[in-house]
């Protein structure tokens, strides 16, 4: 049986463990060649390891998404080892929450540096690889509920999600014309090991209200996302289920946030 990405040779930045992995596997599963780049080299490695070990295809590569010859990089080294790029998940992002009035302006750039500006920096050069081979390809953003109404406790997590949203607006309008697709989608509260981190960090801060299981209580599904929710979605924008579908954010968040 062939798989809905069979042969499609995709990466996915933050591939090294939560959302990214999921849809590693989940992509290698459905026939893609999978490439896991991820700053912990080793986390992508297990991953690969573990997608090789079922059968699939996998690469394991080192990147920083906010150093652009890093990326460049990626691509080089994916071309050389798969042939071609079809598609490029913007997938690695963190957060560091602090009270609304102590943010600071290196919290907040450093935020914005790589959630946002390591976004636009994949778009770049995917979509110039994209074009190096005549054209078509997919570029998929993870954004947040965050970017559709901020947060006090992680305000630049929520600007720097808000500039996802825009990017991929953006991004879709410019590449239209060269048949490359840009979209994205909105998790909420996803049981990984960002979210257990930021439990942490917001414990303490003493804000008991914007916690795991607080914020987890507004789902009108009754339970967090566990990574593999994610992955159908992901699978859709990286297949040619979606070619009629550019400049979107599809919200993955059992009904927590609507709008």
């Amino acid at each position: 049986m062939t798989g809905r990405v069979d042969g499609r040779t995709i990466v996915v930045t933050g591939a090294g463990s939560g959302i990214g992995a999921a849809i590693a596997r989940g992509l290698a599963a459905e026939g893609a060649n999978a490439v896991l780049a991820d700053l912990d080299l080793p986390a992508a490695e297990r991953v690969a390891d573990r997608i090789r070990a079922d059968g699939g295809q996998a690469l394991a590569l080192g990147l920083d998404v906010t150093d652009r010859a890093t990326v460049r990089a990626a691509v080089a080294a994916t071309v050389d080892r798969f042939g071609r790029l079809d598609g490029w998940f913007n997938n690695a992002g963190m957060n560091a929450p602090m009270p609304f009035l102590e943010i600071t302006e290196e919290n907040f750039e450093r935020i914005m540096r790589v959630n946002a500006v390591g976004v636009l920096i994949g778009i770049q050069e995917a979509a110039k690889q994209f074009l190096a081979q005549g054209g078509g390809g997919k570029v998929v953003n993870t954004a947040s509920i965050a970017g559709r109404t901020g947060f006090p406790s992680f305000a630049p997590y929520s600007a720097s999600k808000a500039a996802v949203i825009s990017l991929t607006q953006a991004a879709a309008r410019d590449l239209a014309q060269h048949g490359i697709t840009v979209n994205g989608f909105a998790p909420g509260v996803v049981a990984t090991p960002l979210w257990t981190k930021l439990d942490a960090d917001l414990a303490a801060m003493g804000a008991v209200d914007a916690g795991f299981d607080s914020m987890a209580g507004d789902i009108l599904l009754g339970r967090p996302a566990q990574p593999e929710d994610i992955v159908p979605t992901a699978l859709f924008l990286a297949s040619s289920d979606s070619d009629y579908i550019t400049g979107q954010i599809v919200a993955i968040e059992g009904g927590m946030i609507l709008v």
